[in-house]
């Protein structure tokens, strides 16, 4: 039995229930931030007259942009991260508070890690190193927003397939573009709100992991800033 198969009048119809239902908020946010994998873009490409290896080139190219962009996509930040160096090495107890501190304002478990003296605090794409230095010790944070990514390159591909397919079009090849419009109002639809999606997070989330990371540095300048022994020997204010 073969594969059903839906024209451009079906797919039109398709992706503008979909569009609707994503912009009323019925997807479910685990499926906006899969986006859409090179299969489901590669059959869009098929319905619209695209072959599949021009999509999948499409795809590779758009791939390789994050390590190019680096800290910033469409002029937004995608990366965060902040440094500071100590006056002296943490001790065990005050890293242990360190980690504390981290999970009450990530609100995360996260996973440690030592390696001699080197100490890691991870979650997901957020780290945080504290490495030895030759005067104490170099706190260094950075996290990466790959769910915004995964959105804003869905975004670029779907509407690089929409360009290619109103290209051809209105070269005359394939079927006349009346016929495709709205096949490709639509896929422009999903790729504008795919784009717009993933840079609508962006700005708020990089503030706040920002001054998060500002506060967590804060408190560890605050306990290099002091002698543990002094700590200890005011530790109550009543002795002797």
């Amino acid at each position: 039995m073969s594969e059903r198969r839906y024209d451009d009048r079906e797919v039109a119809e398709i992706f503008e229930h979909a569009t609707e239902a994503h912009h009323r908020g019925a997807l479910r946010p685990s499926n906006a931030a899969e986006g859409l994998t090179l299969a489901e873009l590669k059959e869009i490409g098929r319905d619209v007259g695209i072959a599949p290896e021009l999509v999948e080139h499409a795809a590779r190219a758009l791939d390789a942009a994050p390590s190019a962009r680096g800290r910033t996509v469409l002029g937004l930040p995608i990366r965060v991260g902040h440094a500071i160096e100590l006056p002296r090495r943490l001790t065990e107890e005050e890293w242990q508070r360190l980690v504390v501190n981290l999970r009450d304002t990530f609100d995360a478990r996260g996973r440690l890690r030592d390696d001699g003296a080197f100490k890691q605090w991870t979650n997901g794409n957020l780290e945080v190193l504290l490495e030895p230095t030759p005067a104490g010790q170099r706190l260094r944070m950075r996290t990466y927003k790959e769910t915004a990514m995964g959105l804003i390159l869905g975004g670029g591909i779907t509407l690089t397939i929409a360009v290619v397919a109103l290209m051809a079009a209105l070269m005359g090849m394939g079927r006349e573009i009346g016929e495709r419009l709205p096949g490709l109002v639509t896929l422009f639809a999903v790729g504008s709100g795919l784009l717009g999606a993933g840079a609508l997070q962006l700005p708020a989330w990089a503030r706040l992991r920002r001054s998060q990371m500002e506060a967590i540095a804060e408190r560890a300048a605050l306990m290099a800033g002091s002698d543990p022994e002094d700590r200890g020997a005011t530790r109550s204010p009543g002795s002797s």
